[in-house]
């Protein structure tokens, strides 16, 4: 299957740093990945170029032993040089016409998005996914309002490319998510901070619409 082809079929989604939970990021990942995370993006605003190149290499084995995606945040440049599927950028980062052209016309580019209006200004542009959220408040986007799930349902019939809803998403409030409308998800803590990712990542999956 293409990129694309793949970003339309994934149902799980992790965002990591450098070392989930304490713990070395390709132990994490081999386990997340065999519970079924179809995307890795690798966040790590405290890394230097170095750690995070070194990291995506050993991401990048990871994640084609198992038919995953790999996406770089907010770091085209690096993404091209770790060979990674794709970039991901936020409302405040680069605009997705400056991350495309940079990564090129095959590679995938997601962004962030937080109201309605920043779901329709899409329309139209160069963006392959859309990140949903914060739906509930999270500290990995601290002074980030939540938005809840009226944006989900917005996100349902708005948007016109494949979109993951993100904020605080676990186990116990996955089922209000998927309930206004979400087949996809991405998780930070629900699966890094995990005494047994492959659990949780598993877990997760399996409320999943078409999972």
């Amino acid at each position: 299957m293409t990129r694309r082809e793949r970003l339309a079929a994934a149902r799980l989604y992790l965002v990591t740093d450098l070392r989930p939970g304490g713990r070395p990021l390709d132990d994490v990942l081999t386990a997340a990945l065999r519970g079924g995370v179809d995307v890795v993006q690798l966040r790590d605003k405290a890394a230097d170029d170095e750690a995070l190149l070194r990291a995506a290499a050993g991401a990048r084995r990871a994640c084609d032993a198992a038919g995953a995606l790999l996406i770089v945040n907010d770091r085209p440049d690096l993404a091209a040089e770790a060979r990674a599927d794709g970039v991901h950028v936020g409302q405040d980062d680069m605009a997705v016409e400056e991350a495309r052209a940079a990564v090129g016309p095959d590679a995938i580019v997601g962004l962030s998005t937080h109201t309605p209006a920043d779901i329709d200004r899409t329309h139209g542009q160069p963006v392959d996914y859309l990140g949903v959220g914060p739906v509930h408040a999270t500290p990995t986007k601290p002074g980030r309002p939540a938005v809840g799930v009226e944006l989900v349902r917005h996100a349902v019939a708005a948007a016109r490319v494949p979109w993951f809803a993100i904020g605080g998403i676990d186990p116990a409030t996955v089922a209000a998510v998927t309930g206004a409308g979400a087949t996809r998800i991405a998780v930070v803590r629900a699966i890094a901070e995990a005494a047994d990712p492959e659990a949780a990542a598993r877990a997760l999956r399996a409320v999943l619409p078409g999972a």
